[in-house]
C-alpha cells in the first residue's frame, strides 16, 4: 500500500448506520488492479452501501410570491438509479433541483441526500453532488482543458487523478482541449459540462434538461454516456421535457404545475393506461383535428407529429369519426395503437385539470 498516491479514506458510521467510504487514489497503482475495476470498487462503496435511498423529498412546498413553484412533492430516488423527472417547461423541475443542491430553500418540507438534510449539511451536498444546470454555465473564454482543470482544483483533485471516471466522455472532446468553451458545438459543450460535473467523483449526479437544444445524434450519445455511468453504480437524477427520453430511465416522476402526477417505471406508466387509444393519419389532418375536438364521444384529441391520437368516452364514436373522415374526402385512416409516455402524460394532465 506504500505505492498509493494522493490517498484519502474516510469512514463514517453514524446513528443512521450510513457508511461513506471515499477512496481517492491513482487506480493503476493499487495492487495492480485495472483502473476500471478500482473505479467500480469506489462506486460500490460510495453508492451501494446505503442499501437503498439516495434522495428523499418530503412534503416540499415552494412559492415565488403568489406563484406556487412546487406543492406537496414527495419523491424518493434509490442508490444507483437513473431517475427521470419528466415535464414541460414551467412544471417545477428546476425549482426542485435548485432546492436539492441548496441554491434555494424550501418554504415547507425537508430534502435529504444520503440520509443528510440538505439545509443542515449544505457543505456535504456541495462537496458530493455533481450539478449540470439547464444552460451552459462554464467559462466561455477558458479553453476546454482550463475549465476542467479549474473544477478539478475547486475540489482539490486533478484531471489525471480521476481521468478514468471521465475518459469515456472526455476523450471525445480532448482533441479540442485548447479550444475556448464558447466556440464548441452544443453537443461538445454538454460533454464538457458533464466532465466537469464528474471530475470530483460525486455521490450523486444532477442534470437539469441536459439535452435541450442538442441535435438528435448528440442526444443519443449523451444518454449512452448516462447509461454507462449507471452501469458503474452512479445515482443520476435527470430532468427532461422530451417524453421519449423517459423510456431510458429506470423510473420516472411525471410533473405538471408543480405537482407529481405519477411515479413508476416507464413500462408501468404505460401499462396503467387503461383505455383504447387510436391514431388518425392522412391528409387534411388539421381540419379533422378541429372536428374531433368538438365531437361527442371523443374524450381527447391531441396532435402527435403527423397524426392525431384520440381516446373515446363512447365506443360508437369511432364509427362517427370514420364517417366524418369520409365526408371530408380525406384518405386518413384510424388505427388502434399502443400508448406512449406522452399519451400517458397528456391523459394524467387532463384529469388533473378536471379535478
Amino acid at each position: 500500500m506504500q505505492t498509493i498516491e494522493n490517498k484519502y479514506i474516510k469512514y463514517r458510521n453514524e446513528k443512521s448506520c450510513s457508511i461513506l467510504f471515499n477512496v481517492w487514489v491513482n487506480p493503476d497503482k493499487v495492487l495492480g488492479l485495472s483502473s476500471t475495476f478500482v473505479t467500480k470498487l469506489y462506486w460500490m462503496f460510495n453508492y451501494k452501501v446505503e442499501g437503498g435511498l439516495m434522495i428523499e423529498f418530503q412534503n416540499i412546498y415552494k412559492s415565488y410570491d403568489q406563484i406556487v413553484g412546487v406543492e406537496n412533492v414527495n419523491l424518493k430516488v434509490n442508490s444507483g438509479e437513473l431517475f427521470g423527472l419528466i415535464g414541460p417547461d414551467g412544471s417545477g423541475k428546476t425549482t426542485l433541483f435548485r432546492m436539492l443542491i441548496t441554491l434555494l430553500l424550501p418554504d415547507e418540507g425537508t430534502i435529504s441526500i444520503d440520509g443528510k438534510d440538505v439545509v443542515e449539511h449544505y457543505q456535504f451536498v456541495r462537496e458530493n453532488v455533481g450539478y449540470m444546470p439547464g444552460t451552459f454555465s462554464l467559462y466561455q473564454d477558458l479553453t476546454v482543458e482550463e475549465n476542467l482543470n479549474f473544477f478539478a482544483t475547486l475540489f482539490e483533485t486533478t484531471i489525471d487523478e480521476n481521468y478514468d471516471l471521465i475518459k469515456d466522455i472526455y476523450h471525445q472532446i480532448e482533441p479540442y482541449k485548447n479550444r475556448r468553451a464558447g466556440d464548441l458545438s452544443g453537443g461538445m459543450k454538454q460533454k464538457l459540462a458533464l466532465s466537469c460535473a464528474l471530475i470530483h467523483k460525486p455521490l450523486l449526479l444532477v442534470l437539469d434538461e441536459p439535452t435541450t437544444g442538442v441535435d438528435a445524434v448528440s442526444r443519443k450519445e449523451f444518454w449512452d454516456m448516462l447509461k454507462r455511468l449507471k452501469e458503474g453504480g452512479l445515482t443520476t437524477l435527470v430532468s427532461t421535457a422530451y417524453m421519449d427520453e423517459a423510456t431510458l430511465c429506470d423510473r420516472v416522476a411525471l410533473i405538471q404545475d408543480g405537482k407529481i402526477m405519477q411515479i413508476d417505471t416507464p413500462d408501468e406508466v404505460i401499462a396503467k393506461f387503461d383505455k383504447p387509444i387510436y391514431a388518425v393519419r392522412g391528409d387534411k389532418i388539421h381540419t379533422i383535428l378541429n372536428y374531433l375536438r368538438n365531437m361527442e364521444g371523443i374524450e381527447s384529441a391531441q396532435p402527435f407529429g403527423d397524426s392525431i391520437h384520440i381516446t373515446l368516452t363512447d365506443k360508437n364514436a369511432l364509427t362517427l369519426v370514420e364517417e366524418m373522415i369520409s365526408k371530408e374526402r380525406s384518405d386518413a385512416e384510424v388505427k388502434a395503437i399502443t400508448p406512449s409516455i406522452e399519451d400517458c402524460f397528456m391523459d394524467l394532465m387532463m384529469h388533473e385539470h378536471e379535478q
